[in-house]
């Protein structure tokens, strides 16, 4: 193997280790944590945890942000988000603890929630679903994975002050992220918006009050506005509303 090959053993040999997936699986949410929080989350020892970090950081997955005295840790960009999101649809994993209080928090997981900056379980799936229905979102030439917004897609954007061309444009000096994809959501097999776009279209939805974040959770609320804004922006039906956010497990 060359110096240039990916070293993509050694990315999942990180990955691999249970006590790593737990602190990347945590920080899933895009919010980032001191290494007192992660050690908690990972359920080992923060002499344990630091090392894990170290490793992590190390190999490009994790991030560290200083204020003052605190050190926080998030994940290091979008890919690795998708990454993390990828393989627990691969392994088929599902938030179904048998505790009540677990179970219920299962439940609003796969109702609504963060993967990383975007939208997803079955409210995120059913926002793609319906982009596509619409004919707002079209998939990118042979590209199973990449979508381009049409016009009727570009009037809808714009009623939501999303700026499609600036976010196709990208950031100055240039960046890997891609524009709008579909991202295997974890829990129900079907994708929802990621990319550029769907970041776009998440903080959108934080800035104007439908979705509010849960405490110590990667699950969002949808609020009465945000179910009004949705059903007129998004063209759904109530009963589609309610179906996307029982919080059944």
């Amino acid at each position: 193997m060359s110096s240039n090959d990916p070293h993509v053993a050694k990315i999942a040999a990180l990955i691999g280790d249970p006590a790593r997936a737990n602190i990347l699986k945590a920080l899933m949410d895009g919010r980032a944590r001191t290494a007192k929080e992660l050690a908690h989350i990972a359920g080992v020892s923060p002499q344990t945890t630091s090392g894990h970090l170290a490793k992590l950081s190390e190999g490009g997955l994790l991030g560290l942000a200083k204020q003052g005295r605190h050190r926080y840790y998030h994940l290091a960009n979008a890919q690795v988000a998708v990454a993390i999101e990828s393989l627990m649809a691969l392994a088929g994993e599902r938030p179904l603890p048998k505790h009540h209080h677990h179970t219920r928090v299962a439940g609003a997981l796969r109702a609504a929630r963060t993967c990383y900056d975007h939208i997803a379980g079955r409210l995120g799936v059913c926002l793609f679903d319906q982009l596509v229905a619409r004919g707002c979102l079209l998939p990118a030439g042979q590209s199973e994975e990449d979508f381009v917004v049409t016009s009727a897609g570009r009037r809808l954007f714009a009623a939501l002050q999303i700026d499609v061309d600036a976010l196709a444009r990208g950031k100055p000096g240039g960046g890997k992220r891609r524009f709008a994809r579909a991202c295997l959501d974890w829990s129900e097999r079907s994708p929802h918006l990621a990319g550029s776009l769907g970041a776009a279209l998440a903080e959108r939805c934080f800035d104007l009050g439908w979705l509010e974040r849960r405490r110590d959770s990667r699950a969002v609320t949808l609020t009465g506005a945000g179910a009004a804004g949705l059903a007129r922006h998004f063209d759904l039906t109530p009963d589609q509303i309610a179906a996307a956010m029982a919080e059944t497990h």
